[in-house]
């Protein structure tokens, strides 16, 4: 939020530096020695509809030498569950706020879906359960960075390259790497353990070429909410939705009426029989990664959009990604995309009752009781094993 005043001070009350939030929301400030600090909202620069979830503006991190300390304050409108009603007109009901989280979290859902509905192909096809699909999500968040900001180009042609050289990275992945583990016949487990290594490595070198602090986008950063109905949101997140809903539609029809797309469900059910009907296996494996690879960076895309940029993003939504997975049905492109949707929206939801620090958990007590009903997910199929 913009325009919000905050202060820093010692333990002691030594007055350090009093600062402003930026469009982005996000403030710095420097402090010369390690120790606890403390940090308080002004309150009163806040928009008349808005208050500090749980009411509490006062923060007192530590800070450790050569480390950052990050200090964040929910915000939330007033009348909220949890707070004092507010004797305005402009008071937020339940439902106002529930209408505002389900779409909050159908747009989450959406992004996740994305994510997901790489991974899915890639584990449908190969087997493997890859770790490093978060990274590939960081990985078009920055590179459409590099191309917005380094090289000046604006947001949408950055990120149509960005998409394209994420896709030859991921086929290049597959013909370099994962595909010669395969030949010399490495097992689906030490595969899984050698993805860990790949995003661990992944994540250092987004770190030392990105740095640890948080960027946005050159263009659509802040833009004033569109109001319709209960619904609050910036034009970017319908665009944003619109496009993630057609990438969908299109994969989805791809995989049910292009032969490519037959030849991948044919290699995700029986790898042996679509090999000696005719299909070459590894050459639709490369493909799977490739598309694999431009989906998740356009996931990765949409999430800068919605949040600020890090090098630690697609690690932070790696686990919402697997439950989406997961949840849907291992391997299926369709189950991947329903879990994800219902993983969006209870993440969202479920800080109506829950802090928004937990929001998550609610996802995962889905994930659980659904698997506990229907181990094979939503869309997944029974399996006889033996």
């Amino acid at each position: 939020m913009n325009g919000a005043k905050i202060a820093v001070t010692t333990e002691s009350g030594q007055p350090v530096k009093e600062v402003t939030s930026n469009a982005q929301g996000t403030w710095d400030v420097q402090v010369d020695k390690p120790g606890k600090y403390k940090v308080t909202l002004d309150v009163s620069s806040l928009p008349k509809n808005a208050d500090v979830r749980g009411g509490n503006n006062v923060r007192t991190p530590t800070v450790y030498e050569g480390n950052c300390s990050t200090v964040l304050f929910a915000l939330q409108p007033k009348g909220a569950p949890g707070q004092q009603p507010a004797d305005t007109d402009g008071e937020t009901t339940f439902w106002e706020q529930a209408a505002q989280l389900t779409f909050e979290g159908l747009n989450l859902g959406l992004i996740i879906a994305l994510a997901a509905l790489g991974l899915s192909l890639i584990y449908g096809t190969t087997g493997l359960t890859n770790f490093a699909h978060g990274e590939l999500v960081t990985l078009g968040a920055i590179l459409a960075y590099a191309f917005n900001v380094g090289f000046g180009l604006h947001l949408i042609p950055a990120a149509v390259i960005a998409v394209a050289v994420a896709g030859v990275l991921g086929y290049l992945q597959d013909r370099l790497f994962w595909g010669v583990l395969r030949k010399r016949g490495t097992g689906t487990i030490a595969m899984m353990i050698i993805s860990i290594g790949v995003a661990l490595l992944l994540r250092y070198v987004f770190l030392i070429f990105f740095g640890g602090q948080n960027e946005a986008y050159a263009q659509y950063t802040a833009q004033p909410g569109i109001e319709l109905g209960p619904i609050t949101a910036a034009p970017k997140n319908f665009v944003a939705m619109g496009i993630e809903l057609a990438v969908l539609i299109i994969v989805g029809i791809a995989l049910l009426r292009t032969r490519t797309g037959k030849a991948a469900r044919a290699v995700a059910d029986n790898p042996a029989l679509a090999a000696s009907s005719g299909i070459n296996v590894d050459r639709v494996i490369r493909i799977i990664w490739a598309s694999g690879g431009a989906i998740a960076a356009l996931a990765g895309i949409m999430l800068g959009l919605s949040q600020s940029l890090k090098y630690t993003m697609g690690q932070d939504v790696l686990l919402l990604i697997f439950a989406g997975v997961t949840l849907g049905g291992l391997g299926t492109a369709f189950g991947a995309l329903v879990g994800s949707l219902v993983v969006g929206l209870f993440v969202q939801v479920s800080t109506l009752w829950v802090p928004p620090e937990l929001k998550s958990v609610g996802a995962l007590v889905v994930l659980i009781i659904v698997l506990l009903v229907r181990p094979q997910g939503i869309l997944g199929r029974r399996e006889r094993i033996g």
